[in-house]
């Protein structure tokens, strides 16, 4: 067991290297000693150790001070999806450990369909978000379809349950924008600090409660299974939410608020409070 755990331990520091390696441009024995608790000399025998498994990987780079993506470099432990690397780093948590558990029982999931962003657009977000840097990206809209030029200043990632969303001030907008990943164009240039300081994201920092109840228009018995489906009390379900994050989490559920399903059956749930919220919505 202990041979097994000394692998998964050692495959565990080889995928984080190749995770920072890949998506952020550069890896260091900061990175492999920070997480993974352990001191300098030995995340460099780490960063040894995968550079012996696969050579052509990494190369010393004086400038970056640290190891950086050879020409030749290509992913063998990373899937490749951004998702991968932004769950792992937002969350600051460590990859799952290799070895399956003793008692293990089948299940199946669905996947959605992978979103093609690069990595070539991922490190200079990233070094934006922590330099707090102003960038200029090219952004290709869905209501504005011509590939558009703008500046932005990163402030943080947003996940929902269909894609990953950069959250930035918007000089064009002049306010506080959500811009999907997959939709940047070419790759963004640092432009160095704000020109002023940023005003208060206040949907951000502003937290709202959603009052989701069944469709009225379902029979009493219809309404009773998805009041106990949702562990609702009283028939109605309470989620606490930043405002600016509201309405991603009810497209995530399904709920419409802009026009009712005509079939009761399909829309199943609806936004009770939806007055005190509708400013708070899209195009509310």
């Amino acid at each position: 067991m202990d041979a097994v755990n000394a692998q998964g331990s050692a495959n565990q520091r080889c995928w984080l290297i190749e995770l920072f390696a890949f998506w952020e441009g550069r890896v260091t024995t900061g990175h492999v000693s920070h997480f993974f608790a352990i001191g300098r000399q030995q995340a460099s025998k780490e960063l040894a150790s995968y550079r012996a498994r696969y050579p052509h990987q990494l190369a010393y780079s004086a400038s970056a001070k640290g190891y950086v993506p050879t020409q030749g470099f290509k992913p063998t432990l990373l899937s490749g999806d951004v998702g991968e690397y932004l769950d792992w780093v937002t969350a600051q948590q460590r990859p799952s450990p290799v070895p399956k558990a003793a008692y293990h029982l089948e299940a199946g999931a669905t996947a959605l369909a992978p979103r093609r962003v690069s990595a070539q657009l991922i490190r200079p977000l990233v070094k934006a978000l922590r330099q707090q840097q102003r960038l200029e990206v090219d952004y290709l809209g869905v209501t504005n379809p011509s590939r558009e030029g703008r500046v932005i200043v990163p402030t943080r990632f947003v996940k929902t349950a269909q894609r990953w969303h950069l959250r930035a001030w918007c000089e064009q907008s002049q306010g506080y924008r959500d811009f999907v990943l997959s939709r940047f164009r070419g790759q963004p240039d640092l432009l160095g600090r704000p020109l002023a300081p940023l005003p208060e994201d206040t949907a951000w920092h502003t937290h709202i409660t959603l009052c989701i109840k069944p469709d009225p228009r379902l029979s009493p018995a219809q309404q009773a299974a998805l009041a106990a489906d949702y562990g609702m009390e009283n028939g109605e379900l309470l989620l606490q939410s930043r405002a600016a994050l509201a309405n991603y989490l009810l497209l995530d559920m399904h709920i419409h608020t802009k026009m009712l399903d005509g079939n009761p059956a399909a829309q199943q749930l609806i936004l009770a409070n939806i007055d005190k919220i509708k400013p708070w919505l899209f195009g509310g």
